[in-house]
């Protein structure tokens, strides 16, 4: 299975990024929704958004079973946000200030 970016669209208040999922039984297309308020309340970046999205969908394909198969309109919630911002954007330490308990 492969997940292929294919680029965004612009909503009101929100970003739509689009996804191809290839090499299965049959090609899927996706869209995962951020709006665009998680981008201005986080350090989220724009540049964010393709890969908080296809985090999101890749989680949802790894979890899809044949019964409950994953959805072609996906959004990123405030969950997935702060998952993603702790990971990406460690809080910085001030100067002189230890960052080991030695």
């Amino acid at each position: 299975m492969y997940i292929q970016y294919v680029g965004f669209n612009v909503g009101l208040g929100s970003r739509f990024y689009n996804f191809d999922v290839l090499g299965t039984a049959e090609p899927r297309e996706f869209t995962v929704k951020v709006q665009s308020e998680a981008f201005r309340l986080s350090p989220l970046k724009f540049q964010d958004g393709p890969d908080i999205s296809f985090k999101r969908l890749e989680h949802e394909l790894e979890v899809e079973t044949q019964e409950s198969r994953a959805k072609s309109q996906l959004e990123v919630g405030k969950k997935e946000i702060l998952e993603y911002v702790a990971r990406n954007y460690p809080p910085k330490h001030s100067k002189g200030e230890r960052t080991d308990k030695s």
